[in-house]
Protein backbone atom coordinates (compact mmCIF):
# COMPACT_ATOMS: atom_id res chain seq x y z
CA UNK A 1 0.00 0.00 0.00
CA UNK A 2 1.32 3.43 -0.98
CA UNK A 3 1.82 5.74 2.02
CA UNK A 4 1.51 9.53 1.98
CA UNK A 5 5.03 10.81 2.81
CA UNK A 6 5.09 13.43 5.59
CA UNK A 7 8.07 15.33 4.19
CA UNK A 8 8.07 17.86 7.03
CA UNK A 9 9.06 15.09 9.46
CA UNK A 10 11.13 12.96 7.10
CA UNK A 11 13.35 15.97 6.45
CA UNK A 12 14.09 16.22 10.19
CA UNK A 13 14.81 12.51 10.67
CA UNK A 14 16.86 11.75 7.52
CA UNK A 15 20.19 12.99 8.96
CA UNK A 16 19.84 10.39 11.72
CA UNK A 17 18.96 7.30 9.64
CA UNK A 18 22.39 5.71 10.20
CA UNK A 19 23.14 7.39 13.51
CA UNK A 20 23.48 5.46 16.77
CA UNK A 21 21.19 7.97 18.49
CA UNK A 22 17.82 6.37 19.22
CA UNK A 23 15.13 8.06 17.15
CA UNK A 24 12.03 8.62 19.31
CA UNK A 25 8.83 9.70 17.53
CA UNK A 26 6.02 10.84 19.83
CA UNK A 27 2.52 12.08 19.07
CA UNK A 28 -1.16 11.48 19.74
CA UNK A 29 -2.51 8.12 18.58
CA UNK A 30 -3.35 7.92 14.87
CA UNK A 31 -1.44 11.09 13.98
CA UNK A 32 0.59 9.12 11.42
CA UNK A 33 3.60 7.75 13.31
CA UNK A 34 3.29 4.24 11.84
CA UNK A 35 3.01 5.63 8.31
CA UNK A 36 6.06 7.79 8.97
CA UNK A 37 7.97 4.66 9.95
CA UNK A 38 6.72 2.93 6.79
CA UNK A 39 7.96 5.91 4.74
CA UNK A 40 11.41 5.62 6.33
CA UNK A 41 11.50 1.89 5.57
CA UNK A 42 10.54 2.65 1.96
CA UNK A 43 13.36 5.19 1.67
CA UNK A 44 15.87 2.74 3.16
CA UNK A 45 14.86 0.10 0.61
CA UNK A 46 15.31 2.62 -2.20
CA UNK A 47 18.82 3.18 -0.85
CA UNK A 48 19.50 -0.51 -1.26
CA UNK A 49 18.93 -1.77 2.30
CA UNK A 50 17.92 -5.45 2.15
CA UNK A 51 14.62 -6.62 3.69
CA UNK A 52 16.54 -8.91 6.05
CA UNK A 53 18.21 -5.85 7.58
CA UNK A 54 14.93 -4.11 8.44
CA UNK A 55 13.18 -5.36 11.59
CA UNK A 56 9.72 -3.88 12.16
CA UNK A 57 7.60 -4.61 15.22
CA UNK A 58 4.18 -2.97 15.55
CA UNK A 59 3.17 -3.75 19.13
CA UNK A 60 -0.44 -2.69 18.47
CA UNK A 61 -0.75 -5.23 15.67
CA UNK A 62 -2.57 -8.53 16.06
CA UNK A 63 -0.01 -11.20 16.80
CA UNK A 64 2.28 -8.80 18.65
CA UNK A 65 -0.14 -7.70 21.37
CA UNK A 66 1.00 -10.58 23.58
CA UNK A 67 4.47 -9.00 23.75
CA UNK A 68 4.19 -7.35 27.14
CA UNK A 69 7.48 -7.96 28.97
CA UNK A 70 11.09 -6.97 28.23
CA UNK A 71 12.04 -10.64 27.79
CA UNK A 72 9.24 -11.18 25.27
CA UNK A 73 10.28 -8.05 23.37
CA UNK A 74 13.91 -9.12 23.27
CA UNK A 75 12.94 -12.61 22.10
CA UNK A 76 10.74 -11.15 19.34
CA UNK A 77 13.64 -9.05 18.07
CA UNK A 78 16.19 -11.88 18.35
CA UNK A 79 13.93 -14.22 16.39
CA UNK A 80 14.08 -11.81 13.45
CA UNK A 81 17.90 -11.58 13.36
CA UNK A 82 19.38 -13.93 10.75
CA UNK A 83 22.94 -12.54 10.55
CA UNK A 84 25.27 -9.94 12.08
CA UNK A 85 24.83 -7.28 9.39
CA UNK A 86 23.88 -3.73 10.41
CA UNK A 87 20.14 -3.60 11.20
CA UNK A 88 17.43 -0.95 11.22
CA UNK A 89 15.13 -1.70 14.15
CA UNK A 90 11.64 -0.17 14.29
CA UNK A 91 9.41 -0.65 17.36
CA UNK A 92 5.97 0.93 17.00
CA UNK A 93 3.94 1.82 20.14
CA UNK A 94 6.82 0.71 22.34
CA UNK A 95 5.09 1.88 25.55
CA UNK A 96 2.93 -1.26 25.34
CA UNK A 97 5.88 -3.12 26.93
CA UNK A 98 6.51 -2.09 30.50
CA UNK A 99 10.25 -1.88 30.99
CA UNK A 100 11.03 -1.62 27.25
CA UNK A 101 13.83 0.81 28.10
CA UNK A 102 16.30 -1.88 29.18
CA UNK A 103 15.82 -3.79 25.91
CA UNK A 104 16.23 -0.70 23.73
CA UNK A 105 19.22 0.34 25.81
CA UNK A 106 20.86 -3.09 25.45
CA UNK A 107 20.52 -3.25 21.65
CA UNK A 108 21.75 0.33 21.37
CA UNK A 109 24.77 -0.39 23.60
CA UNK A 110 25.68 -3.54 21.66
CA UNK A 111 25.94 -1.49 18.45
CA UNK A 112 25.12 -2.54 14.93
CA UNK A 113 21.59 -1.10 15.12
CA UNK A 114 19.87 2.08 14.08
CA UNK A 115 16.84 2.16 16.36
CA UNK A 116 13.52 3.94 15.76
CA UNK A 117 10.75 3.83 18.38
CA UNK A 118 7.33 5.47 18.52
CA UNK A 119 4.97 6.15 21.39
CA UNK A 120 1.60 7.79 21.84
CA UNK A 121 2.15 9.63 25.08
CA UNK A 122 4.67 11.61 27.06
CA UNK A 123 5.21 8.73 29.52
CA UNK A 124 7.60 7.47 26.87
CA UNK A 125 10.33 9.89 27.87
CA UNK A 126 9.44 10.22 31.53
CA UNK A 127 10.99 6.99 32.73
CA UNK A 128 14.23 5.08 32.42
CA UNK A 129 14.78 5.88 28.75
CA UNK A 130 15.34 9.54 29.54
CA UNK A 131 17.67 8.81 32.45
CA UNK A 132 19.60 5.88 30.97
CA UNK A 133 20.01 7.38 27.54
CA UNK A 134 20.78 11.00 28.38
CA UNK A 135 22.18 12.51 25.23
CA UNK A 136 21.72 9.24 23.32
CA UNK A 137 18.30 9.79 21.84
CA UNK A 138 16.68 12.46 19.72
CA UNK A 139 12.94 13.16 19.92
CA UNK A 140 10.66 14.11 17.06
CA UNK A 141 7.19 15.22 18.07
CA UNK A 142 4.58 14.53 15.44
CA UNK A 143 1.22 16.24 15.01
CA UNK A 144 -1.87 15.53 12.95
CA UNK A 145 -1.90 16.95 9.42
CA UNK A 146 -1.20 20.64 8.96
CA UNK A 147 -3.45 22.47 6.51
CA UNK A 148 -0.93 22.17 3.65
CA UNK A 149 -0.50 18.45 4.41
CA UNK A 150 -4.30 18.12 4.55
CA UNK A 151 -4.55 19.51 1.01
CA UNK A 152 -1.59 17.45 -0.22
CA UNK A 153 -3.02 14.25 1.22
CA UNK A 154 -6.42 14.92 -0.34
CA UNK A 155 -4.65 15.21 -3.71
CA UNK A 156 -2.64 12.06 -2.90
CA UNK A 157 -5.92 10.20 -2.26
CA UNK A 158 -7.49 11.57 -5.46
CA UNK A 159 -10.04 13.67 -3.57
CA UNK A 160 -11.53 16.86 -4.97
CA UNK A 161 -9.91 20.05 -3.64
CA UNK A 162 -12.33 22.96 -3.49
CA UNK A 163 -11.86 26.68 -2.78
CA UNK A 164 -9.22 27.23 -0.07
CA UNK A 165 -11.68 28.91 2.32
CA UNK A 166 -14.13 26.00 2.08
CA UNK A 167 -11.32 23.50 2.62
CA UNK A 168 -9.99 25.51 5.58
CA UNK A 169 -13.41 25.58 7.24
CA UNK A 170 -13.63 21.80 6.84
CA UNK A 171 -10.12 21.48 8.28
CA UNK A 172 -11.16 23.54 11.33
CA UNK A 173 -14.20 21.30 11.81
CA UNK A 174 -12.89 17.82 11.12
CA UNK A 175 -9.17 18.25 11.72
CA UNK A 176 -6.21 16.39 10.35
CA UNK A 177 -6.21 12.80 11.59
CA UNK A 178 -4.84 11.27 8.37
CA UNK A 179 -7.27 8.39 8.13
CA UNK A 180 -10.29 10.67 8.59
CA UNK A 181 -9.59 12.03 5.09
CA UNK A 182 -10.59 8.67 3.67
CA UNK A 183 -14.19 9.31 4.77
CA UNK A 184 -16.35 11.70 2.76
CA UNK A 185 -19.29 11.50 5.15
CA UNK A 186 -19.07 13.91 8.11
CA UNK A 187 -20.75 11.41 10.46
CA UNK A 188 -18.19 8.76 9.53
CA UNK A 189 -15.37 11.25 10.21
CA UNK A 190 -16.86 12.08 13.61
CA UNK A 191 -17.26 8.38 14.52
CA UNK A 192 -13.68 7.65 13.53
CA UNK A 193 -12.25 10.54 15.58
CA UNK A 194 -14.42 9.65 18.58
CA UNK A 195 -13.12 6.08 18.34
CA UNK A 196 -9.54 7.42 18.37
CA UNK A 197 -10.27 9.47 21.49
CA UNK A 198 -11.88 6.44 23.17
CA UNK A 199 -8.81 4.33 22.37
CA UNK A 200 -6.57 6.95 23.97
CA UNK A 201 -8.76 7.06 27.08
CA UNK A 202 -8.81 3.26 27.40
CA UNK A 203 -5.19 2.49 26.47
CA UNK A 204 -3.27 5.53 27.65
CA UNK A 205 -5.27 6.99 30.53
CA UNK A 206 -7.64 4.63 32.36
CA UNK A 207 -5.27 1.67 32.49
CA UNK A 208 -2.22 3.71 33.47
CA UNK A 209 -3.85 6.20 35.81
CA UNK A 210 -6.29 3.66 37.29
CA UNK A 211 -9.10 6.21 37.28
CA UNK A 212 -11.75 5.16 39.78
CA UNK A 213 -14.52 7.66 39.11
CA UNK A 214 -14.84 7.37 35.34
CA UNK A 215 -18.01 9.47 35.17
CA UNK A 216 -16.35 12.46 36.87
CA UNK A 217 -13.26 12.07 34.69
CA UNK A 218 -15.49 12.15 31.59
CA UNK A 219 -17.22 15.33 32.82
CA UNK A 220 -13.90 17.09 33.46
CA UNK A 221 -12.54 15.99 30.09
CA UNK A 222 -15.68 17.16 28.28
CA UNK A 223 -15.53 20.54 30.03
CA UNK A 224 -11.89 21.18 29.11
CA UNK A 225 -12.35 19.98 25.52
CA UNK A 226 -15.46 22.15 25.07
CA UNK A 227 -13.61 25.18 26.47
CA UNK A 228 -10.40 24.78 24.51
CA UNK A 229 -8.51 28.01 23.97
CA UNK A 230 -10.09 29.66 27.03
CA UNK A 231 -8.17 30.54 30.23
CA UNK A 232 -8.55 27.59 32.60
CA UNK A 233 -8.16 28.08 36.34
CA UNK A 234 -8.19 25.10 38.71
CA UNK A 235 -9.89 27.26 41.33
CA UNK A 236 -12.71 28.09 38.92
CA UNK A 237 -13.02 24.44 37.86
CA UNK A 238 -13.34 23.31 41.49
CA UNK A 239 -16.05 25.93 42.03
CA UNK A 240 -17.88 24.96 38.83
CA UNK A 241 -18.02 21.22 39.51
CA UNK A 242 -18.73 21.43 43.24
CA UNK A 243 -21.12 24.39 43.33
CA UNK A 244 -22.71 24.45 39.87
CA UNK A 245 -22.67 20.83 38.68
CA UNK A 246 -22.93 19.52 42.27
CA UNK A 247 -20.20 16.99 41.57
CA UNK A 248 -17.93 16.64 44.63
CA UNK A 249 -14.36 16.59 43.33
CA UNK A 250 -11.10 17.78 44.84
CA UNK A 251 -8.68 20.23 43.27
CA UNK A 252 -5.86 17.66 43.08
CA UNK A 253 -8.19 15.19 41.33
CA UNK A 254 -9.11 17.72 38.64
CA UNK A 255 -5.43 18.59 38.25
CA UNK A 256 -4.56 14.89 37.86
CA UNK A 257 -7.31 14.37 35.27
CA UNK A 258 -6.11 17.31 33.18
CA UNK A 259 -2.50 16.19 33.48
CA UNK A 260 -3.47 12.73 32.22
CA UNK A 261 -5.08 14.32 29.13
CA UNK A 262 -1.91 16.34 28.53
CA UNK A 263 0.33 13.29 28.98
CA UNK A 264 -1.84 11.32 26.55
CA UNK A 265 -1.46 14.23 24.10
CA UNK A 266 -5.19 14.88 23.75
CA UNK A 267 -4.49 18.36 25.11
CA UNK A 268 -1.53 20.74 24.93
CA UNK A 269 -0.94 23.16 27.78
CA UNK A 270 -0.05 26.73 26.87
CA UNK A 271 1.30 28.62 29.89
CA UNK A 272 1.25 32.36 30.47
CA UNK A 273 4.39 34.46 30.20
CA UNK A 274 4.69 37.91 31.76
CA UNK A 275 6.52 40.25 29.40
CA UNK A 276 7.47 42.67 32.16
CA UNK A 277 9.07 40.18 34.57
CA UNK A 278 10.07 37.75 31.75
CA UNK A 279 8.78 34.89 33.88
CA UNK A 280 6.22 32.15 33.33
CA UNK A 281 3.03 32.58 35.34
CA UNK A 282 1.22 29.79 37.13
CA UNK A 283 -2.53 29.41 36.86
CA UNK A 284 -5.01 30.20 34.12
CA UNK A 285 -3.23 28.32 31.39
CA UNK A 286 -4.92 27.72 28.09
CA UNK A 287 -5.40 24.23 26.67
CA UNK A 288 -5.48 23.43 22.98
CA UNK A 289 -6.69 20.24 21.33
CA UNK A 290 -4.30 17.82 19.64
CA UNK A 291 -6.60 18.00 16.63
CA UNK A 292 -9.51 20.35 15.76
CA UNK A 293 -11.70 17.33 14.99
CA UNK A 294 -11.73 16.23 18.63
CA UNK A 295 -14.19 18.99 19.55
CA UNK A 296 -16.60 18.33 16.70
CA UNK A 297 -16.50 14.56 17.13
CA UNK A 298 -17.84 15.03 20.67
CA UNK A 299 -20.43 17.75 19.97
CA UNK A 300 -23.56 17.81 17.83
CA UNK A 301 -23.18 21.51 17.04
CA UNK A 302 -20.83 21.80 14.04
CA UNK A 303 -20.94 25.59 13.76
CA UNK A 304 -17.49 27.11 13.90
CA UNK A 305 -16.45 29.35 16.78
CA UNK A 306 -13.67 31.01 14.85
CA UNK A 307 -11.89 32.60 17.81
CA UNK A 308 -10.63 29.46 19.58
CA UNK A 309 -10.62 27.39 16.37
CA UNK A 310 -8.19 29.74 14.63
CA UNK A 311 -5.99 29.93 17.73
CA UNK A 312 -5.96 26.13 17.99
CA UNK A 313 -5.03 25.67 14.33
CA UNK A 314 -2.20 28.21 14.51
CA UNK A 315 -0.95 26.76 17.81
CA UNK A 316 -0.63 23.27 16.30
CA UNK A 317 0.91 24.62 13.10
CA UNK A 318 3.63 26.57 14.90
CA UNK A 319 4.33 23.76 17.38
CA UNK A 320 4.78 21.34 14.47
CA UNK A 321 7.39 23.71 13.05
CA UNK A 322 9.45 23.77 16.22
CA UNK A 323 8.18 26.92 17.94
CA UNK A 324 7.61 27.05 21.69
CA UNK A 325 4.44 28.95 22.52
CA UNK A 326 3.05 30.75 25.52
CA UNK A 327 0.28 33.25 26.18
CA UNK A 328 1.74 36.73 26.69
CA UNK A 329 0.60 39.04 29.47
CA UNK A 330 1.37 42.74 29.14
CA UNK A 331 0.01 44.43 32.25
CA UNK A 332 -3.76 43.89 32.01
CA UNK A 333 -3.61 43.09 28.32
CA UNK A 334 -3.02 39.74 26.69
CA UNK A 335 -1.10 38.77 23.57
CA UNK A 336 -2.51 35.56 22.09
CA UNK A 337 0.90 33.94 21.61
CA UNK A 338 4.58 34.53 22.13
CA UNK A 339 6.43 32.22 19.75
CA UNK A 340 10.03 31.28 20.53
CA UNK A 341 12.60 29.46 18.47
CA UNK A 342 16.14 29.37 19.75
CA UNK A 343 16.74 32.93 21.05
CA UNK A 344 14.28 34.64 18.72
CA UNK A 345 10.76 35.77 19.62
CA UNK A 346 7.61 36.78 17.73
CA UNK A 347 4.38 38.25 19.11
CA UNK A 348 1.07 37.08 17.67
CA UNK A 349 -2.55 38.17 17.70
CA UNK A 350 -5.31 36.08 16.10
CA UNK A 351 -8.74 37.31 14.99
CA UNK A 352 -11.25 36.20 12.40
CA UNK A 353 -11.39 39.73 10.95
CA UNK A 354 -10.44 43.31 11.71
CA UNK A 355 -13.00 44.82 9.31
CA UNK A 356 -14.71 46.28 12.38
CA UNK A 357 -12.70 49.31 13.58
CA UNK A 358 -13.26 48.44 17.27
CA UNK A 359 -11.92 44.92 16.72
CA UNK A 360 -8.93 46.35 14.85
CA UNK A 361 -8.07 48.66 17.75
CA UNK A 362 -8.47 45.84 20.27
CA UNK A 363 -6.15 43.52 18.35
CA UNK A 364 -3.46 46.15 17.81
CA UNK A 365 -3.54 47.52 21.37
CA UNK A 366 -1.23 44.89 23.00
CA UNK A 367 1.41 45.48 20.32
CA UNK A 368 1.69 49.12 21.42
CA UNK A 369 3.02 48.03 24.81
CA UNK A 370 5.78 45.81 23.43
CA UNK A 371 9.08 47.68 23.59
CA UNK A 372 11.55 45.27 22.04
CA UNK A 373 12.27 44.92 18.34
CA UNK A 374 11.02 41.38 17.77
CA UNK A 375 8.48 40.92 14.95
CA UNK A 376 4.75 41.26 15.59
CA UNK A 377 2.09 39.39 13.61
CA UNK A 378 -1.65 39.72 13.24
CA UNK A 379 -3.37 36.68 11.70
CA UNK A 380 -6.89 37.01 10.30
CA UNK A 381 -9.01 35.58 7.49
CA UNK A 382 -9.29 38.98 5.82
CA UNK A 383 -8.48 38.92 2.08
CA UNK A 384 -7.21 42.52 2.19
CA UNK A 385 -4.15 43.02 4.38
CA UNK A 386 -2.79 46.17 5.91
CA UNK A 387 0.58 47.20 7.28
CA UNK A 388 0.21 49.31 10.39
CA UNK A 389 2.71 50.26 13.10
CA UNK A 390 5.21 47.72 11.83
CA UNK A 391 2.84 44.79 12.43
CA UNK A 392 2.88 42.03 9.80
CA UNK A 393 -0.75 41.33 8.84
CA UNK A 394 -1.12 37.81 7.42
CA UNK A 395 -4.00 35.84 5.99
CA UNK A 396 -3.91 32.64 8.04
CA UNK A 397 -5.19 30.37 5.25
CA UNK A 398 -2.48 31.51 2.83
CA UNK A 399 0.19 31.41 5.56
CA UNK A 400 -0.59 27.81 6.49
CA UNK A 401 -1.22 26.66 2.93
CA UNK A 402 2.22 27.93 1.85
CA UNK A 403 4.08 26.68 4.96
CA UNK A 404 4.89 30.19 6.17
CA UNK A 405 7.49 30.93 8.83
CA UNK A 406 7.71 33.64 11.50
CA UNK A 407 11.46 33.78 12.12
Amino acid sequence: MKVYPREQYLRKIRPFYDDDLIKVVTGVRRCGKSCLMASIVEELRKRGVADKDVIYLDLDKRGNRSIKTPDQLEAAIESRLIDDDFKYLFIDEVQNVKGFEEVVNAFNTDGGFSIFITGSNSYLLSGELATKLTGRYVEFEMFTLSFSEYLDMKAFLGKEIRDARIEFDDYLRYGGFPRSLEYDDSEAKARYIEDVVNQIIEKDIKTRRKIRNVATFERVMTYVINNFGAPTSLTNLVHYFNDVERIPVQRRTIAAYIESLVEAKILYRCSRFDLKSRKSLRGEEKYYLADPGIYFARNVDVRLNYGPSLENALYLYLRSRGYRLSVGRIGKLECDFIARKRNEYAYIQVSMSIADRNVEEREYRPFGYIRDGYPRYLFTLDPLLQEREGVHHRNMIHFMETNGELL
